[in-house]
């Protein structure tokens, strides 16, 4: 029966164990896309192309991605204790 883990827990299949990701290359290639991206905005706003809104819009995720590098390495101890 397919409702059976809804209404016994016993019934339920052990869930499986979490994947070990990199956080730093994740967060490492979207900063760096951000960066990118921001650098493209620069060079059109300097040829007198009207980019201020997404200037700013890439400066707040490059901001972003070096905050989410900081907490990454704040935490990685984290997940390399359940990776033992």
């Amino acid at each position: 029966m397919k409702l059976a883990p809804i209404f016994d827990p016993d019934a339920r299949r052990p869930a499986p164990k979490p994947v070990q990701v990199d956080l730093r290359l994740i967060f490492l290639a979207g900063t760096g896309l951000w960066i990118l991206a921001l650098l493209i905005c620069a060079v059109l706003w300097w040829c007198g192309i009207d980019t201020l809104k997404a200037l700013v819009v890439c400066a707040s995720g490059v901001g972003v991605g070096f905050l989410l590098l900081i907490w990454e390495h704040f935490n990685r101890w984290d997940y390399r204790r359940l990776a033992q």
